[in-house]
């Protein structure tokens, strides 16, 4: 009998085997959609050569490596060259918004401060506009291409660790806050991989195989899709998220192409492909292999799941397949996951019952919600008020969680670790109830609450109520209440992204526009609408809106737009970044 792996250098080892495998392993596309494969067997021989050439540039088992990759095979070299010596792989997010690369360097510089963060490893494009990051941060090792490692190096084996050591510093959203470092365990990595792979159905073929155009330095990226593909010895593709998100139907035409039966995405990628994705984009395209259409990590739209599932039905998509599903770094990952044999669940509750009394109570022209399904084994979901007392069904309150891959903590913050964590269970900082059947229903982020006269309203139904009006960017508005002061009560502020390509005329309409929407369909009057430049609002590493931060710079005002990156100013921050790195700190 073969003995589970406990650890990821174990993982890694059971999916390498014996032998080179063609059909086990990563696949990466790239901008002509041609695939590049790394098998899971060179892969761990290309780590253990990276683990050597670490342990001679003076990394320790224990210390903390940062990553800056794209989706690349690097990462993955770097990551598992890491793992194998013992030390604890950091991945952090590239500067993809290189009109925000001050912000990028004072958050980032946070970061590694935060893991203390031994050496940082990078992708050669990459690295050359890290200068300013590195000059904020102390980094004893400092930063290092792959390439640029030791190459005479000793014979290396495999550190020995336990289940119970540190495996993975994951940074958490941060749409509030700043990103806080989550300290996960092997065992609990491995407990997630396992359990999310156990969830599904029996493949259509021999085995499951994966599309993924998510970032690697995001835990659904990198736990929800790599780790599954380990445990299961099968593929997965890659795409660049870029590339994803300036030609959508890539990820349909990858999903035929590879025949895939599983790929995870967050709720603006669904809306995204039906709005954008031509027919004639979809030549030839089938897509009645794709079993598992897992969404989650942000506010899910039940009007979004359904013009997704009737755009690409005619193209073989199952009316079982899309899957709302819900967790959050601090478990991991994945909580709980709908049914994965029938269609998604929605119901439409009492507004006023909700905002008024906190209970969710059945009305058909109310307010629809999406199910993110129930508990996944191991797992338990209770609903608490303030006072930690567990609320009855149907009833708004605190999300708590308890199961097998909670993290260890906060890395090096015990305060903040016991804000959260208590007697095994963990306060998630999301608001929700649990219906009849045990599925759960969100309703919101706790420190998100719209309160407008005594009553809690959820930012994510107002703002998906603006993304509906012409002229709006998808997915880039923000609704938040404040009480001004001298002012009698809260008022309901918006802050709008308008289309590049809208006219002036139209412009000036959407104020009144956005008004009429969130009136018409939560009864609320918006008091401002503050119409905003493509790219302004800020966004956390992973793309969620920072709702929070979003009113702090309206108030002080330093919400502005992101500089134009032209090639001037690229060659500027390359330069800057040079000089920075030989010869001086950046900016405090």
């Amino acid at each position: 009998m073969t003995t589970a792996p406990t650890t990821l250098a174990a993982l890694l080892d059971h999916a390498a085997g014996d032998a080179p495998r063609d059909d086990v392993g990563l696949r990466f596309v790239d901008r002509r959609e041609r695939d590049t494969p790394l098998d899971f067997f060179t892969l761990r021989r290309e780590a253990r050569t990276i683990a050597a050439r670490l342990v001679a540039s003076g990394v320790e088992p224990g210390d903390r490596v940062a990553l800056l990759f794209a989706t690349e095979p690097d990462f993955f070299r770097a990551f598992f060259g890491v793992v194998l010596l013992g030390a604890v792989p950091v991945p952090l997010y590239p500067p993809v918004r290189l009109g925000r690369l001050d912000e990028y360097h004072k958050r980032t510089a946070t970061m590694l401060d935060a893991a203390g963060c031994r050496m940082v490893l990078a992708a050669p494009r990459i690295r050359r506009l890290l200068g300013e990051t590195m000059a904020r941060a102390r980094v004893p090792l400092g930063l290092h291409r792959l390439d640029e490692l030791p190459t005479n190096v000793e014979s290396f084996e495999p550190t020995t660790v336990s289940a119970d050591d540190l495996a993975l510093i994951q940074f958490s959203s941060g749409t509030t806050v700043d990103p806080k470092p989550v300290a996960l365990e092997h065992r609990a990595l491995l407990s997630q991989g396992e359990v999310i792979l156990g969830s599904f159905p029996p493949p259509l073929g021999s085995r499951h195989s994966g599309v993924s155009w998510l970032p690697l330095y995001h835990d659904m990226g990198l736990i929800g899709c790599v780790l599954p593909a380990l445990f299961a010895g099968s593929e997965l593709t890659l795409i660049p998220p870029e590339l994803f998100v300036a030609r959508p139907a890539i990820w349909l035409r990858t999903l035929s192409r590879r025949r895939a039966t599983v790929s995870v995405a967050p709720n603006f990628a669904y809306g995204l492909c039906a709005d954008r994705i031509r027919d004639d984009q979809l030549d030839g395209v089938d897509l009645s292999g794709w079993q598992v259409a897992l969404n989650g990590a942000e506010p899910i739209s039940p009007a979004v799941l359904k013009r997704f599932t009737r755009r690409f039905a005619p193209y073989g998509l199952r009316e079982d397949a899309i899957t709302p599903v819900y967790g959050l770094s601090e478990a991991a990952l994945a909580v709980t996951f709908d049914r994965l044999d029938a269609p998604f669940v929605s119901r439409a509750f009492d507004r006023e019952a909700l905002s008024r009394h906190g209970i969710a109570k059945h009305r058909s022209d109310g307010i629809e919600l999406v199910s993110v399904g129930r508990p996944l084994p191991g797992f338990l979901v209770a609903i608490r008020d303030a006072e930690q007392r567990t609320l009855a069904t149907e009833r708004i309150g605190h999300v708590w969680v308890r199961g097998p891959s909670l993290m260890r903590g906060y890395f090096d913050r015990p305060d903040a670790t016991a804000d959260v964590l208590r007697d095994g269970w963990l306060d998630t900082g999301d608001l929700g109830f649990l219906d009849q059947d045990n599925r759960l229903f969100l309703t919101g982020r706790a420190k998100d609450v719209i309160i407008l006269r005594g009553r809690n309203h959820a930012p994510a139904d107002i703002e998906q109520a603006v993304d509906e009006v012409v002229g709006v960017r998808r997915g880039c508005v923000v609704a938040v209440s404040h009480h001004p002061e001298h002012a009698e009560h809260e008022r309901l502020w918006l802050f709008v992204e308008y289309r590049a390509d809208s006219s002036t005329e139209a412009r000036q309409a959407l104020p009144a526009l956005c008004r009429e929407a969130v009136l018409t369909r939560t009864g609320l009057r918006a008091d401002d609408v503050w119409l905003l430049a493509p790219g302004t609002l800020p966004r956390t590493s992973s793309g969620k809106l920072r709702r929070a931060t979003t009113l702090q710079r309206h108030l002080d005002g330093s919400l502005e737009p992101p500089t134009a990156v032209t090639p001037l100013y690229l060659a500027s921050q390359l330069a800057r970044s040079a000089w920075v790195s030989r010869f001086g700190r950046g900016r405090e």
